[in-house]
């Protein structure tokens, strides 16, 4: 062994939550290391959020023009030069890469490692022919997607999230298994961009949503011609002449569906083989490694933030929120604990469904004694200035007002959803969003008329007429 390494911290991975942690202990003058095997700003930067959301904007342009005629706008053709698309998704990716960089990090005193990291005792990590022997460990190795065990899969090729960004002619016939977030976003891009696709889903497609809410993108899918077949099972896949065939059962019976490509997005999991937990003496099992509430493993000196962690969502800002914890704990000795009833997600589908808190069925399950308020999108000035009047907010309250979830379907859900979040975590009532001053004309009002609407029912009832005739007798 060569070089031995002594600093206060050592992080495993280098995607958005080993990165944030590595940067907030070298911005406090902490002497850190960062390990990295693979490509710098991990799945999110290079296989994920970044690729996704470069294909969805392509395509979201694509439908655009398609949709130009109620705006008085004659478009006579549209052709997609996938190759072209491809250019565009890597080029997004080459812009941000800059900042994840390992120049960058070693710019801001991070001394980055690039090799696969080991742990070879409970206080000994090592890469390559370096031994670090950190005061504090974090494991943000992040996920990888989940293969399922599925007769004839292996023999040939199929596409998962890590590489159907790679892909330069657009597929004919894009077979999704899978209808979580990730396969419903990646469905809509390739319709959109001209694939046919075909959805194979065993349960209810994002099964973690709000089902109403869900549906209006489900509705939304179909109507563009996207395939969804629910109560799936996949029994085997058969490779031929640049074809793929699935054979399911449904409903009882067995069914075939033939295409080109086949993608595989049924979910994610943790990506620690290979770490030597054991040898450290850190508690894991196939869910992922199990922390505390302070994200500290068995290990005291070891803590494990992201995606990598049992029980929590694969959210890149999930790992930011758990690196901010994890720094302010180890570097500062300040009491910290996770609390995820604030951390939201979002499906960027067009019409987007994003998610905060409870829904509805959540709340009842912990026997809350709720309220319900929604506001449509179609009774939105801004909405349908931009035709975009499919979907609706809905906001759970408790009894006296208190804010606990919201959900929102429809344009720009993902970015309307952070003022809900901030009224949960601050736990407001929902009081505060009808003395709000707002612009005109905005989505953002949504937030406000639901509060409103909210109310209406007490304003307008019968003591509240009795009061305005009494003053105006006596006024």
């Amino acid at each position: 062994m060569g070089e031995t390494l002594t600093p206060d911290i050592c992080v495993i991975g280098a995607g958005p939550g080993g990165l944030s942690a590595a940067a907030a202990a070298a911005a406090f003058g902490v002497p850190t290391v960062l390990i990295e095997r693979d490509k710098m700003g991990g799945d999110c930067l290079n296989t994920g959020c970044v690729p996704s959301k470069a294909l969805l904007a392509a395509a979201k342009r694509a439908e655009a023009i398609r949709g130009a005629a109620v705006f008085g706008l004659e478009v006579q053709n549209i052709r997609v030069n996938f190759a072209k698309v491809h250019e565009h998704v890597h080029s997004v990716i080459s812009a941000i890469a800059p900042a994840d960089s390992a120049e960058r990090f070693a710019g801001l005193g991070v001394r980055v490692i690039r090799a696969h990291a080991q742990f070879k005792d409970a206080r000994t990590v090592t890469a390559s022919d370096i031994e670090i022997r950190a005061r504090r460990f974090v494991i943000a190795t992040g996920s990888k997607p989940a293969i399922p065990v599925i007769a004839g899969l292996d023999g040939g090729p199929f596409l998962t999230s890590d590489n159907i960004f790679d892909l330069k002619e657009r597929p004919a016939h894009l077979i999704i298994v899978g209808a979580g977030s990730v396969g419903l976003e990646l469905a809509q891009a390739f319709r959109r961009l001209g694939s046919s696709v075909t959805m194979l889903e065993a349960a209810r497609p994002l099964a973690g949503g709000d089902p109403e809410c869900v549906d209006v993108v489900l509705d939304r899918l179909e109507r563009e011609g996207v395939v969804i077949r629910t109560g799936v099972n996949v029994l085997g896949v058969t490779h031929a002449g640049g074809t793929v065939t699935a054979t399911i059962e449904a409903a009882g019976a067995e069914q075939t569906i033939t295409g080109s490509r086949l993608l595989i997005a049924i979910g994610r999991k943790p990506a620690i083989e290979g770490l030597g937990l054991d040898a450290a003496g850190i508690r894991h099992d196939q869910s992922g490694i199990v922390v505390s509430r302070k994200l500290k493993t068995s290990n005291r000196r070891v803590y494990a933030i992201g995606d990598c962690v049992a029980g929590h969502s694969p959210l890149a800002h999930a790992a930011n929120y758990h690196a901010g914890l994890v720094i302010r704990n180890a570097l500062f000795r300040l009491p910290v604990r996770v609390d995820n009833t604030a951390v939201p997600w979002a499906t960027y589908t067009e019409p987007e469904l994003a998610q905060t808190g409870l829904t509805e069925a959540q709340a009842q399950a912990f026997d809350m004694k709720i309220r319900i308020a929604r506001w449509p999108y179609n009774d939105n000035d801004r909405a349908q200035t931009e035709r975009q009047t499919r979907g609706h907010v809905k906001i759970i309250t408790t009894a006296k007002g208190k804010i606990v979830g919201a959900t929102i379907v429809g344009a720009q859900a993902s970015e309307l959803i952070g003022m809900w979040t901030l009224a949960i975590a601050q736990g407001l009532n929902i009081r505060t969003f009808t003395e709000i001053v707002l612009p005109y004309p905005t989505l953002s009002e949504l937030a406000k008329r639901a509060a409103i609407d909210y109310f209406t029912p007490r304003l307008t009832g019968g003591w509240v007429r009795r009061i305005i005739g009494w003053m105006r007798i006596f006024g």
